[in-house]
């Protein structure tokens, strides 16, 4: 079969442009498919918008519907003789901290050896804490030097630690026997060496450190603490007794960050109401719209939102949003009255915390509002479902499309069929027209003769 590019040069036709005009005119039937898939994948891109816009909103009201939001404090100190950590139930006050003495460790020394490396003797060591409890280790004869000794008291992880100090003499390596934790119930009530060990060492009385309790007092209430860190002397504070000296320390409710929790609530909402209005608009002048505009999915999702938020709360004294001075605007947008959320955050924490939070997951208003957004952004939710069937739809066009395409190419096959059968025609009868006008030129020649 001839190609397209020898079309009309039998005949003389432009052959070739009339064919590429009839397939330009058929491709023309692919047009509504692609302008309806376009349209499809445009909603589907505005819904990720949306959802978008959802997660945010729902993420600002999961902050706000924890406990944890309503109970941050504020805290200020004088003095460097402590530092602190607050956890979440702390009390609130004003504590003027004194430390007299801070705890420390048991620790007493050997007498000198002259060499660390050279084995002292098989024998053994007990050391008994005042906790009751004792370690004993026993080194044989090619085993006993004092880096030997060292090495087996710390691999029993029972309370001491031992080292080795050079007090620069000409016995200079004596081992330090040490208390892991602070406090007198922590010491180390009793050492005793036998055996080649017992020959070689002894304890050096002069070098004991008695273990003793931190000393403190909070609001002159006298304290006491095995350890240098103090838990819950004060309700929900950790205490880090740095030095002796005085230090105070102020805990108050960060009312601040409770009003920006609800202020980023506030704001997520008025940004995806943002969204939807951008998503659902018409220009009149222009004639320009949202890709989901009139879409019923949108709708729901709005009505619910706003069903919820003017809904409320079926317990507290706070019900409504309004009565904490957050109201719903006319345009559906919500608006904080600061001087009406701070009176109600300043008089009644409790009651705004019951109304965000409730007195279990489901009775506050951001439980009731997280059910909502469950539904809206769960799997097989209304987004996944309203999606999933432009899904669909795009995916049939593309079938249609390409049957659409093969339907093309056989109708463009079957005029460049006829054209040739109509070149190879209309060349034959050019052949002879040549043919008889040049017998009618022979003819008229000989009848002029």
């Amino acid at each position: 079969m001839a190609s397209i590019a020898s079309l009309g040069i039998g005949s003389g036709l432009d052959l070739n442009g009339l064919l590429d005009q009839l397939e330009a005119a058929e491709r023309q039937k692919l047009t509504p498919i692609t302008n309806q898939a376009a349209s499809y994948n445009a909603k589907i891109s505005a819904f990720g918008t949306l959802e978008s816009a959802l997660d945010k909103f729902r993420d600002a009201a999961e902050t706000l519907g924890e406990e944890d939001s309503f109970r941050s404090v504020a805290t200020s100190q004088t003095g460097e003789s402590v530092t602190f950590t607050t956890g979440t139930d702390v009390a609130l006050g004003s504590f003027d901290i004194n430390v007299t003495q801070r705890a420390r460790a048991y620790s007493i020394a050997t007498q000198g050896v002259a060499d660390k490396d050279t084995d002292l003797g098989a024998g053994s060591v007990s050391i008994d804490l005042a906790n009751g409890e004792s370690l004993e280790v026993t080194l044989s004869e090619d085993k006993s030097s004092l880096k030997d000794l060292r090495d087996a008291i710390n691999d029993q992880n029972k309370g001491v630690q031992a080292s080795i100090v050079n007090d620069g003499s000409g016995t200079p390596y004596r081992l330090v026997m040490t208390s892991t934790k602070t406090g007198t119930e922590e010491a180390i009530s009793g050492v005793s060496f036998s055996g080649g060990l017992g020959s070689a060492l002894s304890l050096d009385g002069a070098s004991e450190v008695t273990a003793r309790n931190a000393e403190f007092t909070i609001n002159g209430i006298a304290m006491q603490s095995q350890s240098n860190k103090v838990e819950d002397a004060i309700q929900g504070v950790t205490l880090n007794l740095v030095e002796e000296g005085e230090s105070s320390l102020d805990i108050t409710r960060d009312t601040d960050a409770i009003k920006k929790a609800v202020n980023d609530f506030v704001s997520a909402f008025n940004n995806l109401k943002e969204s939807i209005g951008s998503l659902t608009s018409f220009n009149s002048e222009t004639g320009e719209s949202g890709e989901l505009i009139g879409n019923s999915t949108v709708r729901r999702i709005e009505s619910e939102l706003r069903g919820v938020l003017s809904a409320g709360v079926d317990e507290g004294e706070y019900r409504v949003l309004a009565d904490l001075g957050v109201s719903l605007q006319r345009d559906g947008t919500l608006k904080v009255d600061d001087d009406d959320l701070d009176e109600a955050i300043s008089n009644n924490l409790e009651g705004v915390s019951r109304f965000f939070v409730g007195r279990d997951e489901d009775d506050g208003m951001i439980g009731k509002l997280d059910s909502a957004l469950e539904d809206m952004l769960e799997d097989d939710g209304m987004i996944d479902r309203v999606t999933e069937g432009f899904q669909t739809s795009i995916d049939s066009l593309s079938k249609r499309y390409d049957r659409m395409e093969q339907s093309i190419a056989a109708t463009v096959e079957r005029y460049r069929t006829q054209f040739q059968k109509l070149d190879s025609m209309v060349a034959q009868m050019n052949a002879t027209s040549s043919y008889l006008t040049q017998q009618f030129d022979m003819l008229n020649a000989q009848l002029n003769q």
